[in-house]
């Protein structure tokens, strides 16, 4: 499912849909082909692109710009020409002044910054911008000779970009809890492009046919990212190898680069030429140093052997070992015996048959710089959705509509305009033809994933944090009439002690717990496993707990935490409680593993207003169903609410949990590291604490977070499970058999905890009958709906 690019866009987007983008690079249009020249060749496709350059010294007493278009791209590349005597003050006011008549080139409309360097940010910084994106592909403030305001300089962009992507996990890692709304966008790979080596019929260069085999290569800049002694080292301890070097040498010296027989370095080759060379070569090279300049790069080059059906041998790089160190045909060493032993293996494996390359294949089809364009250019047509245009942005009008009142008006009551009572009201009025009374006692539709704008203009949830994720095609399809989505993969930290810990728990956690360095999956699920302790039979969320890692962790992490929230011990919980929450013995700290993570773009709340704003729909809000009850004003109801408020609590009243929220704003940016941390100890009333500008990734100088309380009194929210509570509602579920008025749905109306994928998933399956019921009137749908 592609979330980006599957869903109408539900937002007015023609500014920025007729908006030039101006994009600013440290690095000449026709220098290396690289990140900036694949992403801004495919949006000069739909709109006019300008890649505004370094500025260049000049002889001349005036600046200008020289304006030039290249043979097979629409970009046009602007490079500034000024005066070289002038000092930076003028020379940035000439830049200004240079950028503002460029923009009434183009007739003044308002211009989309896109910044590959913060130092051009100066200058630009006065313009009436459609949106501001920052492509942080890779950290400069750590190369070689980089200006010492640089970090400041992008402190400033940060502050004003309405998005921001980086060129790799890490460096999203290090970046994110700069920005609001910033996306990590690893290097893509024109697979097609350098597919071609593998035709071992491509002619050779002639510079590189005369070198003797087997061959290793490398292309690249050539600077102090390399490992020079690395290279010195395995090409002596190779003598029979030979490798080949591609690419300008640039901060170092050319005498500091590694002389021997078997080294050559052919100098800088055009993009178009590199399947040739590539053709030649048995293995692919990464030996960059680990420094500070490697720190966060994510190699364009690992894909690019890749296609090319070359095995890469390379050092760890951190991104390199995320994103490939699975991945058959790489293989990583931090030393020269290890990797001159990687070069062994992998030439091992040039030889053999190519059947590994099927694996490599299907991993890159999804890692195209065409995806990476789509992906960015759909985040790119969200910022109008996020950008807060006043410091009080209006609260979202409530969906209210009159009241007729009389008998057997409608087909259908649904009693509750949550996520139940809402599919199903939509799809009884749009796609049944019925008409249909939904009531809710709130005074707001969206039952408890309703959000609005508080007093700030900040987006919250006014009952907690609701994180949409699925892995049903069909209720991702569904929700997508309604909503464009925003990409977003929910991660929560517990606190323990002074540390903010992964959960669930995975090898991260258990490092940073105990201070280990378990490196592998394998060690990690050995750990556990000494501190598993059997139990036989799992009756309850403790056992579970405990067969799988143990009293300690159990204790830390689970025990206070599920006393605070359910107000019972785990070990007088069902199973299902902890169950819910696995554990990990890999890397992954997303909270949720769905193949469909995303949060409504423009709020939950907005999308149920979409939902039900059809000429068949009436809805009442403040309205309680006790109020309607006695009224015949449809033959059926679909009840959303508790079951045993239905029932007039005939048996007594089902368990359940309820919340209680302290919402706060506070006059900075960001406040926590993640959007949820988890409170496991008793010693603190509060179980959570949320930060909502992580959900929504809305651009905000202030910031609003809810403090949450579990309560044994209040509105429901979570049915308790214990199995005396399980058979008290078996009771009132007897009581629906054969009824053929009433329909009971959802988290309250069937006693069970759902998320609310699974809510909408169980509404389309009970209105798929209802269905059957219109061809079939004889045959009743009643009772409880367990779909």
């Amino acid at each position: 499912m592609n979330l980006l690019n599957s869903v109408p866009q539900l937002s007015d987007n023609s500014l920025l849909d007729n908006a030039p983008l101006i994009c600013f690079s440290h690095l000449r249009w026709d220098f290396v082909l690289q990140r900036p020249q694949h992403l801004m060749d495919r949006f000069g496709r739909e709109r006019q692109v300008f890649y505004f350059e370094e500025f260049i010294p000049t002889d001349h007493h005036l600046a200008y710009l020289e304006i030039h278009p290249f043979e097979g791209t629409t970009v046009k590349a602007i490079r500034p020409r000024v005066p070289h005597l002038w000092d930076e003050r003028k020379r940035e006011d000439a830049l200004r002044r240079l950028l503002d008549d460029l923009i009434l080139l183009e007739g003044g409309r308002r211009p989309i910054l896109w910044f590959y360097t913060p130092l051009m940010f100066a200058f630009a910084r006065h313009i009436d911008a459609v949106a501001v994106v920052y492509d942080c592909m890779d950290e400069l403030a750590n190369f070689k000779f980089a200006p010492a305001n640089l970090k400041a300089s992008e402190q400033e962009l940060m502050a004003s970009a309405d998005l921001v992507f980086t060129g790799g996990l890490s460096l999203y890692d290090a970046k994110r809890g700069q920005h609001d709304n910033i996306y990590p966008f690893p290097s893509g790979v024109d697979a097609n492009h350098f597919r071609a080596a593998r035709d071992w019929s491509v002619t050779e260069p002639a510079d590189q046919a005369i070198i003797p085999h087997p061959r290793l290569g490398y292309y690249g800049v050539i600077d102090e990212r390399l490992d020079l002694q690395l290279i010195k080292s395995v090409a002596a301890a190779r003598p029979d190898l030979s490798f080949v070097f591609l690419g300008p040498i640039l901060k170092i010296s050319p005498e500091e680069v590694p002389k021997a027989a078997n080294i050559h370095y052919l100098g800088q080759k055009a993009y178009t030429d590199l399947p040739a060379y590539l053709s030649g070569w048995q293995v692919a090279l990464m030996p960059f140093a680990l420094n500070e300049a490697t720190r966060f790069i994510s190699p364009t080059k690992t894909p690019e052997y890749l296609a090319a059906g070359r095995p890469v041998v390379g050092t760890p790089i951190v991104d390199v070992v995320r994103g490939y160190s699975e991945v058959p045909g790489v293989f990583l060493a931090d030393d020269a015996e290890a990797f001159a032993a990687g070069c062994d293996a992998a030439l091992s494996m040039a030889r053999s048959d190519t059947a590994w390359l099927q694996t490599v294949d299907h991993m890159l089809s999804q890692s195209s710089w065409d995806t990476t364009f789509e992906k960015m250019s759909a985040l790119l047509q969200q910022v109008p959705a996020q950008k807060v245009v006043s410091t009080f942005a209006p609260q979202r009008s409530n969906l209210r509509t009159p009241f007729g009142g009389q008998k057997d008006t409608y087909d259908y009551l649904v009693v509750g305009a949550g996520f139940a009572g809402a599919v199903l009201a939509e799809r009884l009025a749009a796609d049944g033809g019925k008409k249909v009374l939904v009531c809710d006692k709130k005074r707001h539709i969206g039952g408890n994933a309703y959000d609005h704008y508080d007093d700030a203009g900040i987006l919250v949830h006014k009952y907690g944090p609701h994180i949409f994720h699925t892995n049903s095609e069909d209720v991702a399809t569904y929700l997508s009439r309604f909503t464009a989505w925003r990409p977003y993969e929910h991660r929560v930290l517990a606190k323990i002690g002074d540390l903010h810990l992964p959960i669930p728990i995975n090898r991260t956690t258990l490092n940073a717990l105990y201070n280990l360095n378990l490196t592998t999956e394998a060690a990690a699920a050995r750990f556990l496993a000494d501190r598993a302790e059997p139990v036989d039979p799992v009756m309850t969320s403790r056992d579970v707990v405990i067969s799988q890692v143990g009293t300690e962790l159990y204790r830390i992490f689970f025990e206070g935490y599920t006393r605070k929230q359910w107000g019972l011990d785990p070990s007088e919980l069902d199973r299902s409680v902890t169950a819910r929450v696995p554990t990990r013995t890999n890397l992954d700290d997303r909270y949720f593993l769905d193949r469909f993570q995303a949060m409504p773009l423009d709020g939950y709340t907005r999308m149920f207003e979409r939902m039900l704003d059809h000429e068949n729909i009436t809805v009442m809000l403040d309205t309680d169903f006790a109020d309607l009850k006695q009224k015949p004003l449809a033959k059926h109801t679909i009840f959303t609410g508790p079951i045993d408020e239905y029932f007039d609590y005939r048996f007594g009243c089902l368990p359940y949990r309820s919340l209680e929220f302290k919402h706060e704003t506070h006059d900075t940016r960001r406040l926590l590291p993640v959007a949820v941390i988890n409170h496991p100890s008793e010693n603190v009333a509060y179980t959570r604490v949320t930060e909502y500008k992580h959900l929504t990734g809305q651009v905000h100088p202030k910031t609003s977070i809810t403090y949450e309380y579990a309560r044994d009194e209040g509105d429901p929210y979570y049915p308790i499970p214990r199995p005396e509570n399980q058979a008290l509602y078996k009771k009132y579920e007897r009581l629906t058999h054969g009824r053929e008025d009433v329909t009971f749905v959802g988290r309250l109306g069937t006693y069970k905890y759902y998320n609310m994928d699974q809510v909408v998933g169980q509404a389309l399956a009970t209105y798929r009958r209802l269905q059957a019921r219109f061809a079939a009137p004889s045959k009743a749908l009643s009772g409880v709906q367990h779909d």
